[in-house]
């Protein structure tokens, strides 16, 4: 199956990266994206909040407005389990992320790095199957398992890029890792829901079985396609990793700990890294947002939900790609900040949408497919630019903090709005800020002396 969605466009060559290795490397998004779509943005909300009411004596057809369950003895309504969760699992990756990054700097087997993250991830997945009855404690922890062990692989798979590339490569690179891993993630979820349908008998009990072996379907699948890029890619050690002779754990932390205090050394750096959590923040919270405004605000049925989900992933592989060589013309730099007004623009759009109309909801979600990859892909190569050589992990990982770290700013400004207005259509508006004041501050950093003061070559076009 993978070669025959293996980018078939010519890429320049660069010492020491072959195809091959590429190749290798776009695969792990296509094993990863399975983890996102079929289990963070389908299933895995409802199978455990339905686990949780079982377990407070709860009908699975209920509510449950009323049921309780206790973790570790804390009083916890059913409904917020499954929130408090996500909330947890962003406060423990905050932590690891730059500690698995300066690992990865520190090893010369990176991909051994790799490998141990996306099998744990890929194992504490599949591990749902045992997540039957009322065992809501153990899928809550195979979860945060799940969630820290995918945030540390992205880290580790992320410092690849600038040993794949020169400056002027790694945008359309980073495109296609982009665009692929949409393609694959779309592509078992539209199998898994297809299946879904197809078995699912009507029932609550039913239809929670069935969202349980489609979570499980997508840890094979990260797992299974992990082995491409782990037999593809090479190891590029940095010169502290030849060099350091110590023990890579502890070195690692020391490292992470200079880094901290050397990181003041490059303020426009840190200045890009601001202006992606603000534009990075609304993009997340208008994908995580988007299912609920389309139920609540305009009325609209599950399967348009689904429907438009499936348009979304799949438009994101050609949207990727697109804007991937569009910034070979114009520059990474203007091609993000473009991005982000054609993403005012959807805002707007989502604003004025009739209630109970599919198709222009429809048609919206696949305006966001179009804009979304590219705005991602070319974010995080453009990132590369701005790392100081040898220390890609360890900015990788607080750029993956930017990414991940802060993706509550955005649901509470939509919460707060939405509490003072009740209005879905205001609280959908207020996040324009985001992009407005994102688009501000990348705008105004010095692209090109930045990436001249990380110690880089600039590209060719910015």
């Amino acid at each position: 199956m993978a070669e025959t969605v293996a980018p078939a466009v010519a890429e320049p060559a660069r010492p020491g990266s072959t195809r091959r290795e590429r190749t290798g490397w776009y695969f792990y998004d296509w094993a990863n994206s399975a983890f996102q779509t079929t289990v963070i943005t389908v299933f895995l909300s409802g199978f455990l909040t339905g686990v949780a009411k079982l377990a407070a004596g709860c009908r699975l057809e209920d509510k449950c407005e009323s049921g309780y369950v206790y973790p570790l003895g804390i009083k916890v309504a059913v409904g917020s389990y499954f929130p408090y969760l996500i909330s947890l699992s962003v406060l423990l990756t905050v932590f690891v992320l730059p500690v698995i990054g300066a690992i990865a700097d520190r090893s010369v087997h990176k991909k051994r790095l790799l490998a141990a993250a996306a099998f744990t991830g890929a194992g504490a997945t599949v591990a749902m199957a045992f997540v039957t009855g009322n065992r809501y404690l153990l899928g809550g922890a195979l979860f945060l398992v799940a969630n820290i062990s995918f945030g540390a692989a992205i880290v580790v798979y992320n410092s690849f890029l600038p040993q794949l590339g020169g400056p002027d490569d790694r945008d359309a690179i980073s495109s296609r890792g982009w665009a692929i891993g949409y393609l694959g993630g779309g592509l078992l979820l539209a199998i898994n829901l297809v299946v879904f349908t197809v078995l699912s008998d009507g029932s609550a009990a039913g239809d929670l079985d069935l969202a349980r072996w489609c979570i499980v379907s997508a840890g094979v699948w990260w797992a299974a396609f992990t082995l491409l890029p782990l037999r593809w890619l090479r190891e590029h050690p940095t010169a502290a990793a030849l060099h350091g002779g110590g023990n890579v754990l502890t070195d690692g932390f020391r490292q992470l700990g200079r880094t901290l205090r050397e990181i003041k050394a490059y303020p426009l750096t840190l200045f890009f890294l601001l202006a992606f959590l603000v534009f990075n923040d609304g993009i997340q919270t208008v994908i995580t947002l988007a299912s609920q405004y389309g139920t609540e605000e305009l009325g609209l049925e599950r399967s348009t939900l689904i429907v438009t989900i499936l348009v979304v992933q799949f438009l994101a592989f050609g949207g990727a790609l697109a804007l991937g060589a569009l910034a070979r013309r114009i520059g990474a730099w203007k091609t993000v900040l473009l991005s982000l007004v054609l993403w005012t623009g959807v805002i707007i759009a989502a604003f004025r949408l009739p209630a109970e109309a599919p198709l222009p909801f429809m048609v919206l979600g696949g305006c966001i497919g179009l804009v979304l990859g590219g705005s991602q892909a070319l974010s995080r190569s453009l990132f590369s630019q701005l790392i100081p050589a040898g220390k890609e992990g360890e900015y990788y990982g607080f750029y993956e903090i930017s990414d991940k770290g802060t993706s509550w700013l955005g649901p509470l400004a939509f919460g707060l709005v939405f509490q003072l207005t009740s209005s879905y259509r205001v609280g959908l508006v207020s996040l324009l800020i985001f992009f407005v004041v994102g688009f501000a501050l990348l705008a105004a950093v010095p692209i090109r002396r930045a990436i001249v003061a990380a110690g880089n070559t600039p590209p060719r076009v910015l």
